[in-house]
């Protein structure tokens, strides 16, 4: 699924940028060849003026009125002064007829005065050649030959003495054009082939991230199915269990009993499987960004003493001494405003006590008797920012978390013990929320908070869970 998704992205970026390559190739070509047309013209009317003013016009048998132009005159030198542009002279008389041509056989082409410029196409030509270059380089005999052409009538007063049609060849314009075409081609290619190359390459680049989503969500999904799976099937067995009671033994007087020891079994792994589900619904709603309706002031050092006192009775029942350290301001901290709530932060009441108990819990499930757990509280003043934040510390003297299973110790359903089983004897246990999720919900609840949660551990000799929340929300 992913290399298809991935073939997609790259074939887009290509066809994409094949397309936008395309119409900037065609833009330069269509602007290149139309400044060579340009050009073409622009030199053919220079030759017209040029010619212009060499003709020779004389009076035709004495008579001023009557005009004619000497062609020996006035072409006698323009041959030799165009035969470097390849450039070809006819001129043609008042009725159209061909009086003096450079080219070696007439064009047999009409005669129309047209000094904008015009492409023809002379057919049937055996061979065409300059006649004054004697250039060979224009002979087809399939097609013909491709002229630009520029006319122009030549006038005295109101009398026309002729025309002057000065051609030009046309491969000026198709050679150039050809190879322009050729190398835009190569490089409109070339350039598709690495877009190509490096589409596919940040395509993959772009998966990586949903690659990466989609394997967690594939361990949730598997994780989640593993931890409803096992209250699901005991629910099940302690029913069918006590349904077969019910039927082999109805006149037993320990059938209510064993009927009623086995319904409390499915009342506590029912009320297991809703914590559960809780937890997960809680996990969803804060990864969908859920708003801060909740939040209001929350004096944070009245919420640890209440979740402390709340432990206590699990730490007595496993001898272990719990302890809740506030800070003091400092002497020179006069504000009585201020020091009123040197421990006061905007925050949901319900989600930081779950939060505390959480980890005060774990704290407690994973200190052996006769170890310690302490709770300090300080506030943290950053003058450089001018932000305060409130920094709360869970310690214990318990086993420790390896260093290769921190990085993944907030991940959802993810247990440091592979067989994913409880200590027995514990007595915390029943504080866990014993599905892998507790911290999770830790790490999400301080994200909503704005705040970070870090976490620094030595096998064997304890783990300290470092919690900074800000004392005001940034909008």
């Amino acid at each position: 699924m992913f290399q298809a998704t991935r073939r997609r992205l790259a074939i887009w970026y290509t066809a994409v940028t094949a397309v936008l390559l395309l119409l900037f190739a065609s833009g330069v070509y269509l602007y290149v060849r139309s400044t060579l047309v340009e050009r073409i013209d622009d030199t053919l009317n220079h030759v017209v003026e040029i010619v212009e003013r060499s003709l020779v016009i004389e009076p035709v048998n004495g008579e001023p009125e009557k005009l004619r132009i000497n062609v020996e005159a006035s072409f006698r030198n323009n041959a030799n002064t165009v035969e470097d542009d390849h450039i070809d002279l006819e001129w043609f008389s008042p009725t159209g007829d061909l009086i003096w041509s450079t080219f070696s056989e007439p064009l047999n082409i009409p005669i129309h005065s047209n000094r904008t410029g015009e492409t023809v196409h002379v057919f049937k030509q055996d061979r065409w050649t300059n006649s004054k270059t004697q250039n060979s380089a224009l002979t087809n005999q399939d097609s013909g030959l491709l002229l630009r052409q520029v006319t122009q009538r030549v006038e005295f007063g109101r009398q026309v003495l002729g025309y002057l049609r000065v051609s030009h060849p046309w491969f000026e314009v198709t050679k150039p054009s050809r190879q322009l075409i050729f190398d835009l081609a190569l490089g409109t290619g070339l350039m598709v082939i690495s877009v190509a190359a490096s589409g596919w390459f940040l395509s993959g680049k772009a998966m990586e991230p949903v690659g990466e989503s989609y394997q967690r969500l594939k361990q949730f999904t598997a994780d989640a199915s593993h931890e409803l799976r096992s209250p699901i099937t005991l629910i099940q067995t302690n029913v069918q269990v006590a349904l077969a009671d019910l039927e082999l033994t109805e006149t037993e007087a320990t059938t209510s009993s064993n009927y009623r020891q086995q319904l409390k079994v499915v009342e506590r792994l029912t009320q297991r499987l809703g914590k559960l589900v809780n937890d997960l619904l809680f996990l969803a709603r804060q990864d969908g960004g859920v708003s801060r309706d909740g939040f209001s002031s929350c004096p944070l050092d009245a919420l640890l003493m209440d979740v402390v006192e709340e432990q206590q009775l699990v730490a007595t029942e496993k001898a272990i001494t719990l302890n809740l350290h506030l800070i003091d301001p400092v002497d020179s901290e006069t504000s009585p405003e201020l020091l009123e709530h040197w421990f006061t932060l905007v925050g949901n009441w319900d989600q930081l006590v779950r939060l505390f108990t959480n980890l005060i819990g774990n704290a407690l499930h994973y200190t052996p008797a006769g170890g310690a757990v302490n709770v300090e509280l300080v506030r943290v003043d950053r003058v450089r920012y001018n932000t305060s934040q409130l920094q709360i510390k869970v310690s214990d003297t318990g086993i420790g978390i390896p260093a290769e299973a921190l990085p993944r110790l907030f991940d959802r359903f993810y247990r440091v013990d592979p067989a994913r089983t409880h200590k027995s004897g514990n007595v915390g246990k029943d504080n866990a929320t014993g599905s892998g999720l507790g911290l999770a919900i830790a790490q999400a609840i301080v994200e909503h908070h704005q705040g970070n949660i870090q976490v620094e551990s030595t096998v064997g000799n304890g783990t300290t869970f470092i919690v900074t929340l800000p004392i005001t929300l940034e909008s």
